[in-house]
């Protein structure tokens, strides 16, 4: 793996990180994020418009995955209204690998390694350390968790099929519409349109940007090294998320839940390699 291509991942792991964080900062964490999703769309249109690829095949891959994605915006919204960013983000980011290679060895028959195995047990002990502190909504809040972390799971199975249909910007403009369109449409129709209206500030704005941007860093970093490093550096994330946690909104994340996140992001880094 070259320093630039660690770098990119790098960049991509803080990035993603930080959009999280800015839409746990807003105040409607549901308005924000249906902005923040909006604006993602936006600011790939013109990276798509760049390189026009897409064949007929990719629409049940786009709309399998736009309906995930639609569903996964949702549920992190609805997590983070209920609790901390420092427990939520590891268990979903954490859990997510070890649920696509448990789905790739139950019923795809794929093979599995010890370190795999051992990554796994990594994730899970570094969830209970999470898990053991402070969660607001307690059992809710953990099942929103996991939830979220299936979905995140689900798409990425479908992911690995569908982006081999069409450019990759393309493919996000697709699987993204859903997230953009429908979501921010669901939280007027609640008679929330003033939320919605109040959410369109500069931080839900920029948020939308970075979810864009950390995709397209991830994307180089991939054109330029292999998927397993790659995926291995990005899941540092969860690391920065947690400091971020702590240091921003001041969560008391404290030594055992941050060890939890360096331990989930070990585990996962076992797990993709």
């Amino acid at each position: 793996m070259t320093d630039l291509a660690l770098a990119l991942a790098l960049a991509s792991a803080v990035l993603h990180a930080v959009w999280n964080l800015l839409l746990v900062r807003h105040a409607d964490t549901q308005a924000a994020t249906a902005v923040a999703f909006a604006a993602a769309w936006v600011a790939g249109l013109p990276a798509a418009a760049l390189d026009p690829h897409v064949a007929a095949t990719v629409w049940p891959y786009a709309l399998a995955s736009g309906l995930l994605e639609l569903l996964y915006v949702a549920l992190l919204a609805t997590a983070y209204a209920r609790s901390e960013l420092s427990a939520i983000y590891p268990v979903a980011r954490g859990s997510a690998p070890v649920i696509v290679l448990a789905v790739g060895v139950v019923a795809l028959r794929t093979a599995t390694t010890a370190r795999q195995a051992v990554g796994v047990c990594l994730v899970g002990l570094g969830v209970l350390l999470v898990r053991r502190l402070r969660f607001r909504g307690d059992l809710r809040a953990v099942g929103l968790a996991f939830a979220v972390a299936a979905t995140i799971a689900g798409y990425t199975l479908v992911d690995r099929h569908g982006v081999r249909h069409a450019s990759p910007f393309v493919y996000f403009e697709a699987i993204m519409l859903p997230a953009a369109v429908v979501y921010p449409a669901a939280v007027a129709v609640r008679g929330r349109r003033s939320a919605l209206r109040r959410a369109v500030v500069p931080p839900n704005v920029l948020a939308g940007a970075l979810v864009w941007a950390a995709y397209a860093l991830v994307l180089e970093a991939l054109r330029r090294a292999e998927a397993a490093p790659v995926a291995a550096v990005r899941e540092s994330s969860v690391v920065f998320a947690t400091a971020l946690a702590a240091l921003v909104l001041r969560e008391r994340v404290g030594v055992v839940r941050l060890a939890g996140a360096v331990l989930v992001a070990a585990g996962v880094a076992l797990v993709g390699a």
